[in-house]
């Protein structure tokens, strides 16, 4: 599902809304998701899951394309683990 079927998902449920509206907050809440991970903090969802950022060090890669070795910088990444009712669902439970 991408972010426009989203909204548009939520706006046919909740017919007394605005699709601008439902835009507006779908933005507001991945926004805050964004900025909260940007801090370092970490954002649950009960039920579906948590996002977390992980520090990955820095180390020595090799271009695949000539073999040379590479110093690839240490790095923030984004982190899903899914929450117990997702899991759940999706194995059937």
């Amino acid at each position: 599902m991408i972010r426009s079927e989203l909204v548009q998902k939520i706006a046919d449920a909740n017919p007394h809304l605005f699709q601008r509206d439902v835009e507006r907050i779908v933005s507001t809440i991945f926004d805050q998701i964004i900025e909260a991970m940007a801090r370092g903090d970490r954002v649950e969802l009960r039920g579906f899951g948590a996002f977390s950022v992980k520090k990955r060090d820095g180390r020595i890669g090799r271009n695949p394309r000539t073999g040379e070795s590479v110093r690839v910088e240490e790095k923030h990444v984004p982190f899903f683990k899914t929450g117990k009712a997702l899991r759940d669902q999706l194995n059937g439970g």
